[in-house]
């Protein structure tokens, strides 16, 4: 059977050429004798992959030296119970309610200390991302807190906001190496790695050295960052293949360019797409223009059982994973990194024939 294109949320596509080399090397890593899967954590061989998987994100990136990364398990979830742990030493913290996990985030919080929401779009369906011009941010703030990219809604932050003297916290598990962020804006930046890293179960973190060490003293072993770090992400035995098949999807983005190349490839898919769902007689896109996300195309023909249709008729064309998040409804297209151009012109040739036949 030939590969489909896949549209998931996440997990999400991997590059085939990084799927094709981890099935090369799955019984016999280089000349090791053995798999990844079966190599100790502690090995020289194994340490060999972990400090090339640091050094390609760090090089990605852009990471400055006062930065630490650390690959965590848990997925990004759990940080949302680890940022307050580690950092609410005051007990207040300031998030923006952009999206579902920017509001799931700020919930966990609020089981720590006093989370003041500053801004929020959950009343208009999370259709844009606030805007935070002239927000005034709490001075007494441990930290604040965004979400860089709304899977669920299809909405970015375009620019980063300024926090002054309190550390900018941020998800980026759904745009994180799609688009240059600067690091040094950032107190904390973590991301599962099921869009644009990886397979599920890894999270990667990039936190500003002098927030180690400010840990609630009830804060969990393996969710204490300072203890992580002095461990070197091996506190316990770490997610070893999937930082492996990390280390392949940093490559294949440093051969094709790096981030500022498969910026522009994305923006070209993006356009793609949003171009012909502004001029579609049949679908809309319900995420406001100024704040699109790159990554998440959401799209509705206004009627469920239209839309459920053409889940059901791009599927049979080897289009899958096009369903909305059941929490909205409609259709998304994720269009990480690892989707090729090919797909998304595809996706656009099969929603005009669908349109055709449905006019």
């Amino acid at each position: 059977m030939e590969r489909v294109y896949n549209f998931s949320a996440g997990p999400a596509m991997i590059a085939q050429s990084v799927l094709e080399k981890a099935r090369d090397e799955l019984v016999c890593y280089a000349d090791k004798g053995m798999s990844v899967m079966e190599m100790s954590h502690r090995s020289s061989m194994y340490v060999d992959i972990f400090n090339q998987t640091k050094a390609l994100l760090k090089q990605l990136m852009n990471v400055p030296d006062e930065y630490e990364i650390l690959f965590l398990q848990g997925g990004a979830t759990l940080q949302f119970s680890a940022v307050p742990l580690n950092l609410m030493t005051s007990g207040k913290a300031d998030y923006v309610d952009s999206g579902n996990f920017a509001h799931l985030a700020a919930e966990e919080a609020r089981r720590y200390g006093e989370v003041r929401i500053v801004a929020s779009s959950r009343e208009d369906n999370y259709t844009y991302v606030p805007a935070l011009d002239g927000i005034r941010w709490n001075a007494d703030a441990d930290y604040a807190y965004i979400t860089t990219n709304n899977t669920i809604y299809g909405t970015r932050y375009t620019a980063i906001p300024d926090t002054g003297a309190v550390p900018l916290v941020a998800d980026a598990s759904s745009n994180i190496l799609s688009e240059e962020l600067d690091v040094t804006k950032f107190g904390v930046i973590f991301a599962g790695a099921q869009k644009n890293i990886g397979p599920a179960g890894l999270c990667v973190m990039i936190i500003r050295r002098d927030l180690l060490g400010r840990q609630n003293a009830l804060c969990p072993k393996l969710m204490n960052w300072e203890l992580e770090s002095k461990n070197d992400s091996m506190l316990n035995t770490p997610n070893t293949y999937g930082i492996y098949m990390a280390k392949l999807g940093f490559e294949w983005l440093r051969d094709l360019g790096g981030v500022p190349a498969i910026y522009q490839q994305n923006v070209y898919k993006a356009n793609l797409l949003y171009d012909y769902l502004d001029n579609s007689a049949l679908f809309t896109a319900p995420a406001r223009r100024e704040c699109r996300s790159l990554m998440n195309v959401t799209f509705v023909t206004g009627d469920p059982e239209k839309d459920a249709a053409f889940v059901k008729y791009a599927a049979a064309r080897g289009l899958v994973n096009l369903k909305g998040h059941r929490s909205v409804g409609g259709m998304r297209a994720s269009i990480y990194n690892a989707m090729p151009v090919e797909g998304v012109k595809k996706l656009v040739d099969v929603m005009k024939a669908f349109e055709k036949e449905n006019a």
